[in-house]
């Protein structure tokens, strides 16, 4: 697998244009990759946009390496990196503790007034963020602590217009620290994602390792 990263070239209104919403962004990412255009084949993978110090990155995780041509179409020039990430992967022990950042659809089934069934999906509210969250950390492989970690980022996202009508993908990032708890499992959450909307840029869990 590959971890590429981009910085988007956001003074060019021509090109940020093109990348209007996450549904045009999920179309350039797949272009990214036309020997699989060509065989006819899809294979998983997830991206982010990440806003640090009024720069937009592109990160992409995918099973192949990127067409340098055409990943760098909307990026600054000289900004295309990448890494091979099975080797960073084979490196992870279970215990080892590591910085985190994601970004989620942060969405949940409302109940049905009796409670019976499952409703129609709605936001997470504000205040329910941070359970949101943890809930979802030990079945994937993690811990965190209440202390440990913050919500540096809420979003409407601009997901993809019908006709006149646009729609909105709500979001939440979080950041901060976490212990892996179960290798197997995290391992999977790294290269699968968490949560909904996965092809349209939610789920990518990033880490930096700090201490084993």
């Amino acid at each position: 697998m590959y971890l590429s990263r981009i910085e988007l070239d956001i003074y060019n209104r021509k090109k940020m244009r093109d990348l209007k919403d996450l549904n045009s962004i999920h179309g350039f990412v797949e272009s990214c990759f036309p020997e699989e255009i060509r065989e006819g084949k899809r294979t998983r993978k997830l991206w982010r946009i990440d806003n640090l110090n009024n720069k937009k990155y592109l990160i992409i995780l995918s099973e192949g390496r990127p067409d340098c041509q055409k990943i760098e179409k909307y990026a600054v020039k000289g900004s295309y990196e990448t890494k091979d990430y099975d080797q960073f992967l084979d490196k992870l022990e279970e215990g080892m503790k590591a910085r985190f950042r994601i970004k989620m659809n942060t969405v949940k089934a409302k109940l049905s007034k009796d409670n019976s069934k499952r409703g129609r999906i709605v936001p997470v509210a504000d205040e329910e963020l941070s359970k949101f969250f943890l809930d979802r950390t030990e079945k994937n492989g993690f811990s965190v602590g209440i202390d440990e970690f913050g919500i540096f980022e809420k979003e409407l996202l601009p997901y993809k217009t019908v006709g006149k009508k646009q729609y909105n993908l709500v979001s939440a990032s979080f950041e901060g620290n976490l212990r892996i708890t179960d290798l197997e499992k995290f391992k999977e959450s790294l290269t699968k994602g968490i949560g909904k909307k996965k092809a349209y840029g939610f789920g990518l869990l990033t880490i930096i390792p700090y201490e084993k």
